[in-house]
């Protein structure tokens, strides 16, 4: 049974003074950052939080420990945070950094958070809304060089750290919870609900692991030094973080978390002697294998390449491993919903390919209807799915809870959503997210919420919203719009009236203006047409040949 705080715990006291983490000039042993951690746990419980009801007297999809949100760039207090709340038994959650005043407030509010810690240049938004906030009982401010002032009754966070107590955490239980935030169909985010001991199992390490023993095993021998290039606020990259941690790897953050800078990461990679990258796909990618051919690095140190949460074409696979043909690429499948469900290898003498993933032996293909599972080499189409090591439910969503992680023949599985087919030789291939979910350069926007903020602008009589091709981000966002009779407008001005609800992420790339939009009798949107039509009236506007198809 584990525990994550508890694992970090014991993994220092075997390896105490090897590498922990490193961010720019400040580089922490593994005792270091169990002192930060302890003292970060100290201030949490000092403010009250922590364990209130445990999980044997809750239904899945509810908490009995208090929730901190973390609205951090990457950096040493982002896994800092994560670790000292579990050390107090209370819960850390992501929040997206690029969401607006009112996307923050909704976070906040879902997840009843009772403290925030943030970077100082968060803090104007913040001060904004924290009014509406009457939950959160302490605010622990990271200065970030940005030059904001302490939001009143702040902390700062290196000096609580300094006044607190490193004292040994209690009372941990495989039962404490792991928080994910995603977003929900209908494009509002949803806590996803992990026991620790579930998600360690199923996302969190690197292979099977019977017990604590076997784990500190492995971590005495040492493990890589991994740089995950995406935010932490995304479960692709602090799940790295916590695998490379879980076997005695040491975890590098680049100097630039604020952006994607090419430079600022191969010289990471060259200087900290990388072996493990982490990516998101062709839009991270493609612009570091540009920089790689424009400039030189010393990458011998790096091995491997892993990309996830979103895709990776065979094209750009077999692109870095031409430039790179020491390495191997791992492709991995999962989600917040089901962690790590299946992988695909690719090295310089296999050809790479695009969707093509060998599963993991508790991940299925069901069929459409929910009565059995696909049938190898059929072609039938069926949902991906995990049973055993699964999330609880969503935060206070008994629904949508009892939807995605139904109970079949007395079995429960994690059905997130994701189309797939089930080839002769075992393998699976993957089709996509069955629902309108867009998918743009690894960020997941919900049709759903863009419509609703276009909406906003007096002139839009009806909207629909769908991903069609880009070729750097996967997919772009775009809006087919029908304008109330003898209104005007432009792209800038809904583009504008949008970003006042959404982040700049979630905005259309491309506007379609149309005389109708399709929908079925009862009113739903009819995506299909809104896909078939979107792509047919961007091939008008590119002149392509298809158009006239």
């Amino acid at each position: 049974m584990f525990n994550l705080a508890a694992v970090h715990e014991a993994i220092a006291e075997v390896v105490p003074d090897q590498e922990c983490l490193v961010f720019r000039d400040r580089r922490f042993s593994w005792t270091e950052i169990t002192d930060r951690t302890r003292r970060l746990a100290d201030v949490l419980r000092q403010h009250g939080l922590g364990c209130r009801r445990e999980r044997a007297r809750l239904q899945n999809w509810e908490s009995g420990q208090d929730h901190v949100g973390l609205y951090l760039y990457n950096g040493n207090e982002y896994l800092e945070g994560m670790l000292g709340a579990y050390k107090a038994r209370a819960v850390p959650f992501n929040v997206n950094f690029r969401y607006v005043d009112e996307e923050l407030e909704y976070l906040f509010d879902n997840a009843d958070a009772k403290a925030i810690i943030y970077h100082a240049c968060f803090a104007p938004a913040l001060a904004r809304i924290r009014d509406r906030l009457p939950q959160v009982q302490l605010w622990l401010q990271v200065d970030d060089g940005s030059g904001q002032p302490l939001l009143e009754g702040a902390l700062d966070y290196e000096k609580a750290l300094a006044e607190a107590s490193p004292n040994p955490p209690e009372g941990l239980s495989p039962d404490d919870l792991y928080i994910l935030y995603t977003g929900g169909t209908t494009g509002m985010p949803k806590g996803v609900l992990w026991r620790q001991d579930d998600v360690f199992r199923a996302a969190l390490y690197t292979g099977k692991a019977v017990d604590l023993e076997q784990v500190l095993e492995r971590a005495r021998r040492g493990g890589p030094r991994a740089l995950a290039t995406p935010p932490f606020m995304h479960g692709a990259a602090h799940w790295v973080a916590f695998n490379m941690w879980h076997v005695g790897g040491t975890v590098i953050v680049q100097s630039e978390p604020t952006r994607l800078d090419p430079a600022d990461i191969w010289g990471t990679v060259e200087r900290e002697q990388v072996t493990a990258l982490t990516i998101v796909g062709d839009a991270f990618g493609r612009p570091l294998a540009d920089d790689l051919r424009e400039n030189r690095y010393d990458l011998s140190s790096l091995r491997m390449i892993t990309s996830g949460g979103a895709i990776l074409t065979a094209t750009l696979k077999q692109e870095f491993l031409d430039l790179l043909p020491q390495i191997k690429i791992l492709d991995m499948l999962g989600s917040s919903e089901s962690g790590q469900q299946a992988a695909q290898i690719s090295t310089k003498d296999a050809k790479a390919t695009t969707g093509d993933f060998d599963v993991n032996p508790d991940s299925v293909v069901l069929r459409e209807d929910l009565t059995g599972q696909v049938e190898a080499g059929s072609g039938e189409c069926g949902w991906l799915a995990r049973h055993g090591r699964v999330p609880l439910g969503y935060y206070k969503d008994p629904d949508k809870s009892a939807r995605t992680f139904p109970v079949i023949d007395g079995v429960r599985y994690s059905i997130p959503g994701d189309r797939a087919t089930l080839e002769s030789d075992g393998s699976m291939r993957l089709l996509g997210r069955d629902s309108a979910t867009i998918n743009t350069g690894g960020e997941k926007v919900f049709a759903e919420e863009v419509e609703h903020a276009l909406k906003h602008h007096p002139a839009v009589y009806d909207t629909l919203v769908v991903g069609t091709p880009h070729d750097r981000w996967g997919q772009q966002v775009t809006a087919l719009v029908r304008l109330r009779r003898g209104e005007e407008t432009s792209d800038a001005v809904l583009k504008k009236a949008a970003s006042e609800h959404l982040a700049p992420y979630k905005l259309p790339k491309a506007f379609l203006y149309v005389d109708e939009i399709q929908r079925s009798p009862s009113g739903k949107a009819d995506y299909r047409w809104a896909q078939e039509t979107a792509l047919r009236l961007l091939a008008l506007e590119a002149g392509s040949p298809e158009a006239d198809s």
